[in-house]
């Protein structure tokens, strides 16, 4: 059985790392590139399984995913964004549990790079090489990857794994010293079966999602989670057109009052997906695609940071009958 077994979807990723392995032509660094939530962080796992399983004592063979997976493998290093909370390094994940809003995005720091340099210097306690991947290596910052284009240039015995969504999001020099393993959107059955997997096959009945998520499993499922914030009654209520203008203002006063702006700009998105969708005749008449550039509009406003009540009120009013 292949560690990639578990990977769906990616069979052109799956030929050149399985090559590279193969023929012992496991190259400096990789590239992983493409949408977020179709396999990257996936594939890195069982490449990294892949590699350490070569020299590996059989009775440790068994353990080996589960320690790779979660992180507690020697010769494996994970980097992902992280916060700057009271002057500690914090990531999403950790700023999310502690109830946290930081202003600023995350990145990647400079520090964490430097520890990067510290890791593949050192030589490997278990495996023929060490592994570092970095996630969202796109959230680099700028002095972070100069540090790392030295790192590359003398990785040592160790492999670097870059995730980034396109090409255009890292420097060039960081691109071209780099093997760039492609990974393309899911068709309809591999999401099915994905989602399957995951314990999420109930949102295969909500297209609203699947054409938000652009066959990507990863983003379905944020997708999915951002509406379970939204109380459903709000969600029914805006799924059809106001009835009259007393209950577009109410509606404007709850959706201001209840919702982050963030939940916002994805509402819209999700209100536009069910408007296109509640029409049933062959090609949308103009009342049809009326909403959708209303809301159009309202991103628009609320991107430009006008007041969100206001946006609101004005829109919803707009599509009364």
């Amino acid at each position: 059985m292949s560690p990639f077994d578990r990977l769906i979807g990616q069979p052109q990723a799956v030929a050149l790392l399985t090559q590279a392995i193969a023929k012992n032509r496991i190259a400096p660094a990789y590239l992983f590139v493409g949408p977020e939530g179709i396999g990257r962080s996936l594939a890195a796992r069982c490449f990294a399984e892949a590699i350490f399983s070569q020299t590996l004592a059989p009775a440790k063979q068994a353990t080996l995913r589960s320690r790779i997976d979660q992180g507690n493998h020697p010769d494996l290093m994970w980097v992902e964004p992280t916060y700057m909370i009271q002057g500690k390094r914090v990531t999403v994940t950790a700023a999310t549990a502690a109830g946290e809003k930081p202003k600023t995005p995350p990145i990647i720091r400079l520090d964490q790079i430097r520890e990067v340099g510290q890791f593949v210097a050192r030589s490997t306690l278990e495996g023929p090489r060490s592994l570092v991947i970095l996630a969202q290596a796109n959230a680099m910052a700028e002095a972070a990857a100069n540090a790392l284009l030295k790192t590359l240039e003398e990785p040592g015995q160790a492999t670097l794994i870059l995730l980034a969504p396109t090409v255009d999001a890292l420097l060039p020099t960081l691109v071209s010293r780099c093997q760039r393993i492609p990974f393309r959107r899911l068709s309809q059955a591999q999401m099915q079966q994905v989602l399957a997997q995951t314990d999420h096959a109930d949102l295969l009945a909500q297209p609203e999602i699947l054409t938000l998520a652009e066959g990507s499993p990863g983003a379905a499922i944020a997708h999915w989670q951002q509406q379970q914030t939204i109380a459903t009654d709000l969600l029914q209520h805006l799924s059809q057109r106001p009835r009259n203008h007393r209950q577009a203002l109410t509606l404007a006063q709850q959706l201001s009052r209840e919702l982050s702006l963030e939940a916002q700009l994805w509402l819209i998105g999700y209100l536009q997906q069910r408007y296109w969708r509640s029409s049933d005749r062959p090609t949308p008449a103009p009342s049809d695609l009326a909403p959708l550039h209303l809301l159009e509009q309202a991103r628009s406003y609320l991107l430009q940071n006008v007041n969100p009540r206001l946006v609101w009120e004005v829109t919803l009013m707009k599509m009364v009958p």
